[in-house]
């Protein structure tokens, strides 16, 4: 097994890679927005460019369209620096769109066309075609696994990774309503848990999962499920996690909300950034403390937050240096 320093990758994401359209400005419907501003979307895309910012060696891992759209993500991720090297193109179905209007607060309401799309063709052979023991960590955005092939691709890439000595993370990123039987979606998620180190619900999410309203009682359900780091995004109160029965908590800076869209996808980047980073030297994850994994928190918060000063999921996505820099004003 290779060892973790050595390894090519930080972190491989796997999922939906989707083109994103945003209205020019909030309060609009869809039948009043004049220009739309396309943009590269889908969960693990996003992660994945985040953690390129970073500085970290992401690669993206899924399936999009033989068509302009599918060309567009794949040269907008290779742009920013991450390795796209494992997408499949195929001729089976288009690239999915979605269209993103805005209220004056800046909460979301999508029209999608992806049923069927392209990413919803993931299967297992495009995880086998990628060499898992090249990354420190896979992640995995379980949403669009609706079909029966997708679902064991998701099964097959977190078993696989955890043999080849890898970090798995997973995101639901729950959108129950494009599961014509949410039913699936949770057993979906039920068979990914028994194989995930490290999972990251939002507070509204946590029901759905485990049965839960409370975020801690939710937390530590997860945790006596298997789950060594079980988090949970509170918006602009922070984050919690719940580790060894233990509860951790991290706060966000405050900031002037424009657009909520992928502020998920910038956490799990930054948490995802400072612990492989960590794994650069050759830590294993369990040798964190919890004071490190409060620090992976707290800078996931941050990026977080900086998402959601811009519209779209991508443009506020921070580099290193920004993050930083602000950290540091902050006296952090």
């Amino acid at each position: 097994m290779k060892p973790l320093s050595g390894r090519t990758f930080d972190v491989v994401c796997v999922g939906e890679a989707l083109v994103d359209f945003l209205p020019d400005r909030r309060g609009q419907r869809v039948r009043d927005v004049e220009r739309w501003t396309r943009c590269p979307g889908g969960s693990p895309a996003n992660v994945s460019i985040g953690l390129a910012r970073l500085s970290a060696r992401a690669a993206y891992l899924g399936v999009v369209g033989e068509d302009e759209f599918g060309a567009f993500l794949t040269d907008a991720l290779a742009a920013e620096g991450v390795d796209v090297s494992a997408v499949r193109r195929t001729r089976l179905a288009r690239t999915g769109l979605v269209f993103i209007t805005l209220d004056e607060s800046g909460e979301r309401s999508f029209t999608d066309y992806r049923k069927p799309s392209a990413e919803l063709l993931l299967e297992p052979g495009d995880v086998r075609r990628f060499e898992l023991s090249d990354t420190r960590a896979a992640h995995l955005v379980a949403n669009s696994l609706l079909e029966p092939a997708a679902g064991e691709a998701g099964r097959e890439l977190l078993a696989s990774a955890r043999a080849a000595g890898c970090l798995t993370s997973c995101d639901p990123n729950l959108r129950c309503s494009f599961w014509d039987e949410p039913r699936r979606l949770r057993e979906l998620i039920d068979s990914l848990l028994p194989l995930t180190d490290v999972i990251k619900l939002a507070e509204d999410e946590v029901e759905f999962v485990t049965a839960e309203k409370n975020p801690a009682r939710a937390a530590r359900r997860l945790a006596e499920r298997g789950v060594k780091l079980a988090v949970v995004t509170l918006g602009a109160r922070g984050a919690m996690a719940c580790r060894d029965g233990r509860i951790l908590a991290a706060v966000a800076p405050r900031v002037e909300v424009v657009d909520q869209t992928g502020a998920g996808d910038g956490f799990d980047a930054g948490l995802l950034f400072w612990i492989t980073r960590a794994m650069r030297s050759g830590r294993a994850f369990e040798s964190l403390s919890d004071a490190e994994i409060v620090a992976a928190m707290t800078l996931a918060c941050r990026v977080g937050a900086n998402v959601v000063t811009r519209l779209g999921a991508v443009a506020g996505l921070p580099r290193l240096a920004e993050v930083e820099t602000s950290s540091h004003r902050r006296g952090l």
